[in-house]
Formats: structure tokens, C-alpha cells, sequence
């Protein structure tokens, strides 16, 4: 079992003695709380251990000067090594270390039919707002499938997604963009994501390419995509999970509304954020 290493940290003056502290997540993104640190020095002696909290947090103290690898484990994950180079006073923060997990990240999903389970994954859109915050909105109706292939990068994914179905948690602006000014869905009530190719990344993750059709306009668009993770649900099926992200620039697709401030800052951003986080359940196998 491989431990992938990297000399990181920066270094905080705070404490007669040094530190080293790591943030664990999962691969989608959630802290892991039952990780644990173990700290060993030059010599692999194991110098300190500490257990993550509850947010995924984990902390080893009192290190003297010198460098040191920084093991992080949990329960059910592959095993992650950093080295981290302690001065006197300082703290070396390992953030957001991910661990993939067993049987899980690196194993791809059984080749056939997988549907979407849109009660179980989301599609969430971020604008910036005023140049100085987040508006944050999801859409709460769509569906498609995915056709797992050997070798993977055959594979195809589809979407559907109902446009009016948007939700940001205020029932005038969603009407707003539902409105011409920007998704217009009387004239074009669904959105659609055709995959065109499938392409492992240097990292863990795959990028995932396809054609998106929105407001009527289509446009090639990239995925930044990890598996993470493959199954049984309590349901008697198997389960295949996974996360993606990209940024889309609003006039691409038409949606070239906005107001400018006195500052001549624009009142909306420019790009949308687009991040999935998606469970999909096996139906059948490749024939």
C-alpha cells in the first residue's frame, strides 16, 4: 500500500515548541473525524499520535526542531504521508488531506447501466454578488444515466435538467431567473449535458467532457470529476458516487444581464460556479 508524500506546510510562530496539524477530508470533501495523526521523526520513531475531532481536525504538539513525516490514517481509507519541516515556535498545518477509500476511489464503478439518484445528489450554481459575496442556488428536478465502459474512457454520461426547477431560497429572484433576462424557461425549459470523452488526470480525478445546452446555446464544457466511492445501499442495490465541478461564463450562454454600482462594479458575477455531487444506482449490467 502506497503512501503518496510531499513536503508541505506553512509555518505560524505561536508556541515555544512546534506542531503539526492536519484537516482530513474525503474525497467529496467531508472532514473525517475518525482519522488519526501519527507523527514519526527521522529514524521512523513514532514521536506522536493524536485523533481528529470532529470536523476532521488533528493536532500533534511539543515537536522540537527537525523534519518529520506526518502519517494520517482513518478507518476504511488508504493512508496518506506528508513531510513537514518543523522549526522552533512553529506549526506546520497539512490542510485538507484527502484519503481515498478502500475499494472505493480507485475502484470504477461495475461496467453497464447507472441511473441518477436525484433524491441522493444535487446540482448547485454559485454567482458572486456585489463583487464582495455568494449568492448560492440548486436545482431541485433533473435526472439522467451513465454507461460505464472497460476501458472507462468510453463511457457516456446524459443529463436532463428542468430549468425552472431553480432554487436559491427566495421566491422573487427565482422568478427573476427563470425570466428572460436569464434562463428563460418558457422558450428553453431544459438544460442538457451530453458527455463527448472521459480522460484520467495526472491526480486521482478524471476529466469528463461534454457538450452543455443552455438558454438554447450549446458549448463544449470540462468536468473536473472524482469517483468516490462504490457500494451497497440499505436497499438491496449497489451505489456509485462521484463529484464534479466547472466554472461557466454567463454570456456564453446568453445570460448577459446585470446592473453596474456607482463603484462600477458589476452587481452579478461574470462565471457560475457549477458543482455536482452525484450517487447513482446500478440497474444493469453490460450486455
Amino acid at each position: 500500500m502506497s503512501l503518496g508524500q510531499g513536503e508541505v506546510g506553512e509555518q505560524h510562530d505561536s508556541a515555544p515548541s512546534g506542531a503539526v496539524t492536519a484537516r482530513v477530508r474525503s474525497l467529496g470533501g467531508w472532514p473525517l473525524p475518525e482519522a488519526v495523526l501519527t507523527v514519526t521523526d527521522a529514524s521512523g520513531t513514532q514521536v506522536g499520535r493524536a485523533p481528529a475531532d470532529s470536523v476532521g481536525a488533528a493536532t500533534v504538539n511539543a515537536l522540537p526542531p527537525g523534519r518529520y513525516t506526518a502519517i494520517i490514517t482513518a478507518l476504511g481509507h488508504q493512508p496518506a504521508a506528508r513531510t513537514a519541516l518543523v522549526r522552533q515556535g512553529g506549526t506546520v498545518e497539512l490542510d485538507d488531506v484527502e484519503l481515498s477509500p478502500v475499494g472505493g476511489g480507485d475502484e470504477l464503478p461495475e461496467p453497464g447501466l447507472w441511473r441518477i439518484d436525484p433524491v441522493h445528489s444535487s446540482i448547485r450554481a454559485t454567482a458572486r454578488h456585489l463583487g464582495i459575496s455568494s449568492i448560492h442556488g440548486r436545482f431541485n428536478d433533473f435526472g439522467g444515466e451513465i454507461r460505464i465502459t472497460r476501458p472507462v474512457e468510453s463511457a457516456t454520461v446524459e443529463v436532463s435538467i428542468d430549468a425552472a426547477s431553480v432554487d436559491t431560497g427566495n421566491a422573487q429572484r427565482d422568478e427573476h431567473l427563470r425570466s428572460a433576462d436569464f434562463l428563460d424557461v418558457t422558450r428553453y425549459p431544459e438544460i442538457g449535458f451530453t458527455s463527448t470523452g472521459v480522460r484520467r488526470r495526472q491526480d486521482e480525478g478524471w476529466d469528463l467532457d461534454g457538450e452543455l445546452t443552455l438558454c438554447g446555446v450549446t458549448r463544449p464544457v470540462r468536468l473536473e470529476t472524482r469517483f468516490t466511492g462504490v457500494g451497497p445501499d440499505p436497499w438491496g442495490g449497489t451505489r456509485a458516487s462521484a463529484t464534479a465541478t466547472t466554472v461557466l461564463r454567463r454570456e456564453d450562454f446568453a445570460m448577459t444581464f446585470n446592473q453596474s454600482l456607482s463603484t462600477g462594479i458589476a452587481a452579478i458575477g461574470t462565471t457560475l460556479r457549477i458543482e455536482l455531487d452525484v450517487q447513482a444506482v446500478f440497474v444493469e449490467g453490460a450486455n
